[in-house]
């Protein structure tokens, strides 16, 4: 008898072991490849297996994506890549963050540089053409940053007497919807790879004003109230979106699913009140997600 109580105890114990050690897996909650099942071949588990993600966004621009003093990016962009990388069940520490000026978006995605971009990316059909968009998870519009005493400007059809130059970004929507407001293209629109050389320009008189979504010039404001405001109101709409390879449906579906988790959940709310909201942006109600 003592024998077979020795041995009930026994497999007491190991029963115990194997309900803890399952337990483990729970306790992870997406920050281990365990913790995560996806299917077979696809970028969720290959991503998943590989337990690390390169991710596209912008450095320069406050409150979506800038280089803070951690020497990593901050901002609104960077927390939703973040949501999306933990519900891939990858830790945060293995994130590598790659800096995705708007010209080369689609390059990032169609050769395979980086894994998903996001980066303040208006989804438009022209870019549809190369990649795919998930999204979108917030809704932004144009508008026009100069200086605080400047009284000619009070809208894109300012530019239309041919006098004032204007800067935006190589590849961005905002560049080419200015164009239609000068007289000439050639001489009024001045075009960098980054909206600080914009900014910088601004502030040194080469150009009268720039343009791009309110909540990126919200972002400069912030940070120098005293040298910059917006000139009228937004003129356009530009909803942003995760970028992804054309083909690859199944991620697509997979990150507008987290979106709309993080929409619910309050993870989204939360992450534009510790990053852009701060600036006096409106996040408003949570967007349509377009399962195209």
């Amino acid at each position: 008898m003592r024998i077979k109580r020795v041995a009930a105890l026994a497999a007491a114990a190991t029963l115990a072991f194997g309900l803890t050690a399952c337990g483990g897996d729970d306790a992870g909650e997406g920050t281990g490849a365990g913790s995560k099942s996806f299917a077979a071949g696809s970028t969720m588990e290959k991503l998943n297996k590989a337990q690390k993600i390169k991710i596209g966004t912008k450095f320069d621009q406050p409150g979506f994506g800038q280089k803070g003093l951690s020497g990593k990016p901050e901002g609104f962009d960077v927390e939703i890549a973040k949501i999306i990388v933990k519900e891939l069940g990858i830790p945060e520490d293995k994130i590598e963050f790659v800096e995705t000026p708007s010209k080369v978006r689609e390059d990032v995605i169609v050769n395979g540089t980086v894994d998903l971009v996001a980066a303040t990316y208006t989804i438009n059909d022209k870019r549809k053409e190369r990649i795919a968009f998930a999204g979108p998870y917030y809704e932004a519009g144009q508008n026009i940053l100069v200086k605080k005493d400047n009284t000619t400007i009070t809208g894109p059809d300012s530019f239309k007497d041919g006098t004032k130059k204007v800067c935006s970004v190589t590849g961005s929507t905002p560049a080419e919807k200015i164009k239609e407001y000068v007289k000439d293209v050639a001489t009024q629109v001045v075009l960098f790879d980054t909206y600080d050389k914009c900014r910088d320009a601004l502030k040194g008189g080469q150009v009268d004003a720039v343009t791009t979504d309110n909540v990126i010039l919200l972002g400069y404001i912030a940070k120098d109230e005293a040298s910059f405001k917006l000139a009228g109101e937004n003129f356009t709409k530009e909803p942003y979106g995760i970028g992804v390879k054309k083909e690859d449906t199944a991620f697509r579906d997979f990150v507008n699913d987290t979106l709309e988790k993080a929409f619910a959940d309050g993870s989204w709310k939360k992450a534009w009140d510790d990053t852009a909201g701060k600036f006096g942006a409106e996040l408003g109600t949570a967007p349509t997600i377009n399962r195209y």
